[in-house]
């Protein structure tokens, strides 16, 4: 067993390559045992013959471009060290940060520890694009660190092994360790210039990952009991239905109007009709959702930090 699992996703870095692996063994190599995962994400350049004639190296190599998610949780499960830590492979990361990332994570008994970029080399489309999708997190899910958005980070094995990541699910790894109770902190490290080819960030991955920003707030919200969300909107409707239906009901005893001649009547039972089926769906939905959460390998509906039996812990 190793102390630690390097994780990088790859795609397009043959430039960057051979100067990052030099520069993670030379702080690694101070740390103690340790292997390197790069997990070779589709790359269209010279990458995964790079990543080839580097020594003592793991490499996934991945069947086509998935993306940084999928890269990053091949890269996870992979992982054989009671830490796991995961960095861009652009060199922006500075794997001289590790250390103290590690001391922090044991001096105060933390499950991961992320880094926050306070001064980003990054362009400036670059840097107003995760402005507005930090403000959007923020308001959403507020996961309480300053940049949800750095790839640096040091985990423990059992909060790395609880992810499961898709789509652009790695800008809220830390919301989502901290919704299953995880503890998180954050130290600032340094960000560097990009030392070869571009930026892979853009307009569209910003939406797509405002997309899934939304979907993981519902499913942290609702998930665990969507009836709420549809029994709450059923009940409205009801409301609204029931409401309409009596003031139809006074109309026709009170001023003889014609039922069949009016709209208000009939949407007031389309109000009742749909309630019902929300309802009805709210109540399948919840089983379904139960019956995944107990019996998904990652995903389960709660986890205990240890068993005591005779006041030791097991």
């Amino acid at each position: 067993m190793v102390k630690f699992s390097v994780v990088l996703p790859v795609f397009n870095e043959s430039g960057n390559l051979r100067k990052l692996d030099a520069e993670i063994r030379q702080v690694m190599n101070k740390l103690g045992s340790y292997e390197i995962i790069y997990v070779n994400d589709g790359s269209k350049d010279d990458s995964l013959n790079v990543l080839k004639s580097l020594k003592k190296c793991v490499i996934i190599d991945l069947q086509r471009n998935y993306g940084q998610s999928a890269a990053m949780d091949a890269g996870f499960k992979h992982a054989e060290g009671d830490y796991v830590i995961s960095m861009d492979s652009d060199l922006q990361n500075d794997p001289k940060d590790i250390p103290k990332m590690f001391e922090l994570l044991k001096e105060k008994h933390l499950d991961v520890v992320a880094g926050w970029r306070v001064k980003r080399k990054d362009p400036l489309s670059v840097r107003v694009l995760t402005r507005i999708s930090r403000y959007l997190r923020e308001f959403l899910i507020k996961d309480n660190v300053h940049d949800a958005g750095c790839t640096l980070r040091i985990y423990t094995q059992s909060a790395a092994k609880s992810l499961d990541l898709w789509g652009q699910m790695h800008r809220y790894i830390i919301a989502l360790l901290e919704w299953k109770g995880f503890k998180v902190g954050e130290i600032r490290v340094n960000h560097r210039s990009r030392h070869s080819g571009k930026t892979n960030y853009g307009f569209v991955k910003t939406v797509n990952g405002m997309t899934d920003l939304i979907y993981i707030w519902f499913i942290n919200k609702y998930s665990r009991r969507p009836l709420h969300l549809f029994g709450a909107a059923s009940f409205i409707l009801f409301f609204v239905g029931i409401v309409i239906e009596l003031y139809m009901a006074y109309m026709k005893i009170f001023h003889q109007i014609s039922l069949n001649r009016e709209a208000l009547f009939f949407a007031g039972f389309f109000f009742m009709i749909i309630a019902i089926q929300l309802f009805v769906s709210g109540v399948i939905i919840d089983i379904l959702l139960r019956n995944y959460f107990n019996t998904s390998p990652v995903e389960k509906r709660y986890r205990i930090k240890e068993i005591i039996k005779n006041g030791h812990p097991k």
